[in-house]
């Protein structure tokens, strides 16, 4: 059984979200296309919410 690739971007969202975790800039989005920026951006804002809010301990 072939195994599912995740949507690509759900992938986005997840990796700016980690990128956000450790504290990356926004700056290094990998992304130029337009959708798939904003989901990275979107990740990376909401851990950088998570971690002003105290949820991640870093």
């Amino acid at each position: 059984m072939k195994r599912q690739k995740r949507d690509k971007l759900s992938r986005a969202h997840s990796k700016g979200y980690q990128a956000g975790i450790v504290g990356r800039s926004k700056e290094l989005c990998p992304f130029q296309a337009s959708v798939a920026r904003s989901e990275w951006l979107g990740g990376w804002r909401e851990a950088i919410g998570d971690r002003s809010v105290g949820l991640i301990n870093r």
